[in-house]
């Protein structure tokens, strides 16, 4: 995500927001991610900006009052106080202010979630909708063409997600249009996915099956995995028939391959030498 340098003035952030709002409903949580994303995009659409504030010939505390400056009476006291603590510290380049930004926004969305007891539902809510994007064609393209207006893109999947999922959900959908760490929209959802994961202090399993797997046999590979890694998995299940059986399983860079399909192209390159 960022250079060691970024990483603890992200640190010093978090611990600020913390302090700031130990007792903060879910409501609350929600405002302050709004405000913090709301910064995130004054940052990517100004890049003086972001030169501005990790000019390090400028002192920590000078591109903390700049900032402050701007935010004040605008925002509330913990959200400014929290991206002055942010911007104080030094960066390797503007951009990593700009993701920083973003990954702390993600953050609090997630504490929001936490705090409505609701990150499970958040966790597969993304991925469920990361499916039905890459399932339809021209959605995809739609939500992931940076040429298109924003506004339409959210009031998009706005429309499809009312009613449909949490709050929290779509805020993070959003997070993701904007292309969240640089990424692209799908890899993006698949960042939030994991990061809603290990909120829960839980390891995402991306499963391949040609068919449903039964309740039964979930729960066998879920265990299975969970004692591999040593910590609970969640399982993120893709049908596709067109692997004809087995299953493939990725968890971060490891990849478990014992589809049928791998077996037959392994065979024909064998028969092709």
């Amino acid at each position: 995500m960022a250079s060691s340098v970024s990483q603890q003035a992200y640190n010093s952030a978090v611990e600020k927001l913390a302090a700031g709002t130990g007792s903060a409903t879910a409501a609350q949580l929600a405002t302050i991610a709004d405000e913090i994303l709301s910064v995130a995009g004054l940052l990517r659409a100004q890049p003086r900006l972001r030169r501005a504030l990790t000019d390090p010939s400028r002192a920590g505390a000078g591109r903390a009052e700049l900032l402050r400056s701007l935010l004040s009476g605008k925002l509330s006291e913990v959200t400014v106080d929290t991206l002055t603590t942010l911007v104080a510290g030094r960066f390797s380049t503007p951009t990593e202010l700009l993701d920083v930004t973003e990954r702390l926004g993600a953050e609090v969305v997630l504490r929001s979630s936490e705090k409505a007891g609701t990150l499970a539902d958040v966790e597969d809510e993304l991925f469920r909708f990361g499916q039905i994007v890459s399932g339809n064609a021209e959605l995809a393209v739609t939500l992931s063409d940076p040429g298109a207006p924003s506004s339409r893109r959210v009031k998009l999947v706005e429309d499809l997600l009312k009613g449909k999922a949490q709050p929290a959900t779509v805020r993070l959908v959003e997070v993701a249009l904007e292309g969240f760490l640089g990424r692209s929209f799908d890899s993006s959802l698949t960042r939030l996915v994991e990061l809603t994961a290990a909120k829960r202090d839980r390891e995402v399993a991306y499963v391949t099956v040609a068919k449903p797997l039964s309740d039964a046999d979930e729960q066998a590979l879920a265990a299975k995995l969970s004692d591999l890694y040593d910590r609970p998995v969640s399982l993120k299940i893709d049908v596709d028939p067109s692997i004809i059986g087995g299953v493939a399983v990725r968890v971060g860079s490891d990849l478990y391959d014992g589809t049928i399909l791998r077996r037959l192209n392994a065979a024909r390159q064998a028969f092709a030498k």
